[in-house]
């Protein structure tokens, strides 16, 4: 693809990195045939190659409207189209270059600002989660269905252990997960006990940035990656062996970290090597001897992959490896590799279509009978939990805990 950036763009770094990743785009349209929000809407402009045209347009001419900045919103940012891509573009970057751009040049609305800044201020924050979270306990049984349903019953005491082994991993306790779903860290603390390795929580660290960063607020999100990187870093010098993530999500968020931090000379290094000890909890239990967990009896299992694995991370089997050998049978699920239409904040800022996605993939995996559905990220999890019919929980307790 040949570019022409607008000169006041042309040289900064976000123009440089969009003009090399528009270069290696051959047109080919091959990924709007995996793009979730194109087979829905059937509009060019709502698929990845549109997308990238759009984008292209923003920086050769350095104007924005409202209409470019509908169609970079209904993206999902799911990186289907990267899994698909033959040549490789990195359209998640690019995406991310348009829209912050796209945001200075068309501002939004007083009442969408203020959604935003809602979202930033309070699901990346533990403390004001878990208070909202215990207000909503205490209001469950007045609220609609939907909604109960993704607030727990009742708060979750903090895994309790008198047992510390010499092999350590750090366990991050996430934000919006530790508020509405501890018990997913418990089962793995409870998991890695009996493996003979100790799970560190340490409680100085936050939220990986994911929110922030998605929302455009990348400063923001690089003040949450250093306060992380302050937290785990005298457990790393202490030969923690691993920093395992239980949310999908915030795993491909961390292994981000040496990028979002690159121009940082005090953080830059220690940043490349948290990235490097980030491990997805399926790819580091992989690694481990398993055989002294008890099998399961032969329940039919639904495994939803999050697009945040397979397609951020490009981890694909491995889920279903860990679960099959421990006794379970997995059903057939249709175009697995569709979005569920969690992705982050996207549930809250574009519902229409986020429930059109969810619908269709809730479809997709009950088709085949399944008794429960299991999914590796907290919002996908909550997401499902909101409308189906089939029980969801996170891999993870499949592996821990034969009741449920």
């Amino acid at each position: 693809m040949q570019t022409t950036l607008h000169k006041s763009i042309k040289d900064t770094p976000d123009g440089q990195r969009a003009d090399q990743i528009l270069r290696s785009c051959v047109h080919c349209g091959f990924c709007n045939a995996t793009c979730p929000t194109y087979q829905l809407l059937g509009d060019e402009l709502e698929g990845p190659r549109g997308r990238i045209y759009l984008i292209k347009q923003l920086l050769e001419t350095a104007h924005s409207g409202t209409h470019t900045r509908q169609h970079l919103d209904h993206c999902l940012t799911c990186r289907n189209c990267e899994t698909t891509c033959p040549s490789g573009v990195e359209y998640h970057s690019l995406l991310e270059i348009g829209r912050r751009i796209s945001e200075q040049h068309a501002p939004r609305n007083p009442a969408s600002r203020l959604l935003r800044k809602l979202l930033r201020q309070i699901l990346p924050h533990r403390r004001r989660m878990r208070a909202l979270i215990r207000l909503a306990i205490y209001l469950r049984p007045l609220m609609p269905r939907q909604y109960r349903r993704q607030i727990p019953e009742a708060e979750i005491a903090a895994y309790q252990t008198d047992t510390q082994h010499t092999r350590q991993v750090i366990l991050p306790a996430g934000c919006a997960q530790d508020a509405l779903a501890a018990d997913i860290n418990h089962d793995c603390q409870a998991l890695l006990d009996k493996l003979g390795i100790t799970a560190i929580s340490t409680t100085p660290d936050t939220c990986c940035g994911a929110v922030s960063a998605h929302l455009s607020a990348e400063d923001e999100a690089r003040d949450f990656i250093r306060q992380n990187i302050d937290a785990w870093w005298p457990h790393i010098e202490n030969g923690a062996e691993a920093i395992l993530s239980t949310a999908s999500a915030c795993g491909l968020q961390i292994k981000d970290y040496g990028k979002m931090l690159a121009d940082d000379p005090a953080y830059a290094d220690k940043a490349i090597r948290v990235a490097e000890l980030c491990r997805d909890v399926s790819e580091y239990l992989q690694q481990q001897d398993l055989s002294a967990l008890p099998r399961y009896n032969n329940r039919r299992i639904a495994v939803h992959s999050p697009c945040t694995l397979q397609h951020g991370q490009g981890i694909t089997g491995v889920i279903e490896s860990l679960l099959q050998q421990r006794g379970y049978l997995l059903t057939h699920t249709v175009d697995p590799h569709l979005c569920c239409g969690s992705a982050g904040t996207y549930s809250i800022l574009q519902r229409k279509l986020s429930q059109r996605l969810l619908h269709n993939k809730l479809d997709a995996l009950s088709g085949d009978s399944p008794e429960l559905i299991a999914t590796a990220n907290i919002g996908c999890l909550l997401h499902m939990r909101s409308a189906s019919t089939v029980p969801v929980v996170h891999w993870l307790q499949l592996l821990n805990n034969e009741n449920i």
